[in-house]
């Protein structure tokens, strides 16, 4: 045994090497079934999937340039990431973007900006901008709504994102004044820290299904009762990663806990079917929303990714006759978004948001309707310019998603469908969530909301309004990429928005509706301490 053990030990380490790479390839070349390229260049190919496993990586840092990137570019992220540090996300030496490029948005600014007088809230509160309308004040609903921010954490299930990332989120929106919908994942705990909340469901009636996996008005209502922080209902018709198309919950990743918050059997496969099961129509809609809006006292809506359009003719035209409906449309685009999808439903199926809310916008304003709706808009808009285009095009809200995981951490890795995404905000993998620190994350998402504001309300300033509601379709212009070269947004979609009712901020500082625990002093009070330690940013 000694001389054995003598006889390894005189081998030198490159001859280890040798025969460990000697082993595969005879490995590849004898034993592979499955490989071509290793069976054909052993050990040579394997160094090829290598690369190609961390292709990813090598492009998003090293090949592709800052404005390559897709679906969000490096100066973009940047940009989220230095407002949620609440460090400079300023850029210098002028724009690097190409200002030419087809759809290149242009903010007409004001020869003469809006002055901020003293008595105007944001005078003192540069971060105060809440919704110009009230959700649910036209159908008269019980407990009407004014969400304190226009900018608010768009539908992530407690299931996709960790309970780490979800908190964190729910807490930075507690401390902005927005509100967190929940996605159709049901109403965790981690829901229920402090913000308002948009209970969302979708066909698999996750939180409010009865034992057959139907829709239960008796546990919608009890919940609403239960959590007082609950102050809408959102209904899911289709989303932008994938309309349509309904998906299977695997059994192996239902755990105790995601089994009781969403209502279904521990262990077993769950079912989230393509349509409803709970109304048949669009006329069943109306009726569905309009006894869910009764038993429970709180503004409806729907959210839905936009295609054909005669359905959302058939429904403008009911709410018309009968002044019944939802109280709040989210139009969320075809680009895709957190929910895992096939890539011929993220890249194909439904309209991207600049088409998609022009076309049903139109819809409503022919028949003299979008007084009664607040608008919402969804679909990569988490940007001060592109907020602002939406807000000419005719949005009272604007819903963000990737961009509010992106504030807590999210690196934009693409794993979110693969349990394993690397920085625990897209995993319930114990070890990665782990790493999400609740308390900070939670104070970056609240300063990339008041941040987003912000400079939201200082582009708004700029073009001689007090908020983003005044906005208009001639406000902002479009590159074409033809003989025209630029259009404003009312010359290409060929429609002017409807003025949105809009007295002062002032006003609106003293709703009884408003939402998101807002008090005026203690915001006050918190932005003149954030002006003692000089974080403001100007």
């Amino acid at each position: 045994m000694d001389t054995f053990i003598s006889f390894v030990s005189q081998i030198p380490w490159w001859a280890w090497v040798l025969l460990f790479l000697l082993i595969i390839a005879i490995r590849d070349v004898f034993f592979n079934k499955h490989h071509t390229i290793s069976h054909n260049f052993p050990i040579i190919g394997h160094i090829r999937y290598m690369l190609e496993g961390i292709g990813p990586e090598l492009r998003q840092y090293i090949v592709a340039n800052n404005r390559e990137e897709l679906p969000f570019n490096r100066i973009e992220r940047g940009w989220i990431y230095a407002s949620a540090k609440n460090e400079n996300n300023y850029e210098g030496f002028g724009t690097d973007r190409d200002i030419y490029e087809p759809n290149y948005i242009f903010i007409n600014n004001s020869l003469l900006p809006f002055k901020v007088e003293k008595d105007n809230p944001n005078y003192k509160n540069p971060y105060f901008l809440p919704c110009a309308k009230v959700m649910g004040s036209f159908h008269k609903r019980r407990r009407p709504y004014r969400p304190a921010s226009v900018i608010n954490v768009s539908a992530m299930s407690f299931g996709s994102l960790s309970a780490r990332a979800v908190e964190s989120l729910n807490k930075g929106c507690a401390l902005a004044y927005c509100y967190h919908n929940t996605g159709e994942g049901g109403l965790s705990p981690y829901h229920k820290t402090g913000a308002d909340v948009v209970f969302h469901f979708g066909t698999g009636y996750f939180g409010v299904r009865d034992e057959n996996g139907n829709f239960s008005m008796e546990k919608i209502v009890k919940l609403v009762n239960e959590n007082p922080q609950v102050r809408a209902i959102e209904v899911k018709l289709s989303q932008g990663a994938k309309p349509g198309k309904g998906g299977v919950l695997p059994g192996s990743k239902i755990t105790k806990e995601i089994a009781e918050i969403r209502h279904v059997p521990l262990g077993k496969d769950v079912l989230s079917p393509p349509t409803h099961s709970a109304f048949s129509g669009v006329k069943g809609l109306v009726e569905f929303v309009e006894d869910i809006a009764e038993a429970t006292g709180l503004p409806v809506g729907i959210k839905s990714a936009v295609g054909r359009l005669g359905e959302w003719e058939q429904l403008a035209k009911i709410m018309k006759e009968t002044g019944k409906g939802p109280d709040f449309i989210t139009i969320d685009g075809g680009e895709g978004g957190t929910g895992a999808s096939p890539p011929s439903f993220a890249d194909h199926v439904s309209l991207p948001w600049l088409f998609g809310f022009a076309e049903v916008y139109k819809i409503f304003k022919k028949l003299d309707l979008c007084d009664q709706i607040v608008f919402i808009g969804s679909g990569k808009l988490g940007f001060p310019a592109r907020a602002a285009m939406a807000f000419s095009m005719g949005a009272d809200l604007i819903n963000v998603a990737r961009e509010a995981m992106m504030s807590i951490g999210c690196i934009q890795a693409q794993q979110c469908h693969t349990n394993k995404c690397p920085s625990g905000v897209a995993t319930q993998n114990k070890w990665l969530q782990n790493g999400i620190n609740i308390e900070d994350k939670s104070v970056r998402a609240h300063f990339y909301f008041k941040n987003f504001r912000k400079e939201l309300l200082e582009m708004t300033h700029a073009c001689g309004y007090e908020h983003p509601c005044q906005f208009t379709m001639d406000d902002v212009d479009l590159t074409v990429g033809d003989k025209n070269l630029i259009k404003t947004l009312a010359q290409s979609f060929m429609y002017h928005k409807c003025e949105v009712p809009f007295e002062s901020m002032k006003a609106i500082s003293s709703c009884n509706h408003l939402g998101g625990n807002y008090h005026e002093k203690q915001a006050k009070k918190e932005v003149k301490a954030m002006k003692r330690e000089n974080k403001v940013r100007y």
